[in-house]
C-alpha cells in the first residue's frame, strides 16, 4: 500500500492539470514560453504518474484495467474482472 499523502499528491496534481489546460494550450500556440513557465510545476501533464486505484502502487500498472499487476492476479483469481481466466494447457 501506498503513503495515503502520495496518492493524495497525485490527485492534487490531477486537479492541476485539469485547471491549466486550456492556459497550457493557448500559450503553446502563441509560443509564450516565458508565461508558460511562470505556471506552477504540477500542472505540466508529465508529471502524473498512473497508480493503481485500490492500493496506490505506482510500478506495474495495467493501463487496460487501471489497476496494479498484484491486485490484477488477486480480482481475476478471484473472478472478479469478467472476461479473465487463468491460463491452462
Amino acid at each position: 500500500m501506498a503513503k495515503e499523502c502520495m496518492k493524495a499528491r497525485e490527485v492534487k496534481r490531477a486537479k492541476l492539470v485539469a485547471k491549466y489546460a486550456e492556459k497550457r494550450k493557448a500559450l503553446k500556440e502563441a509560443g509564450d514560453y516565458v508565461a508558460l513557465a511562470k505556471l506552477p510545476k504540477n500542472s505540466s501533464p508529465v508529471r502524473l504518474h498512473n497508480r493503481c486505484s485500490l492500493t496506490g502502487r505506482p510500478k506495474g500498472y495495467m493501463r487496460q484495467f487501471g489497476v496494479s499487476r498484484i491486485t490484477f492476479r488477486e480480482m481475476a483469481s478471484q473472478g472478479l474482472i469478467p472476461g479473465v481466466k487463468k491460463a491452462s494447457w
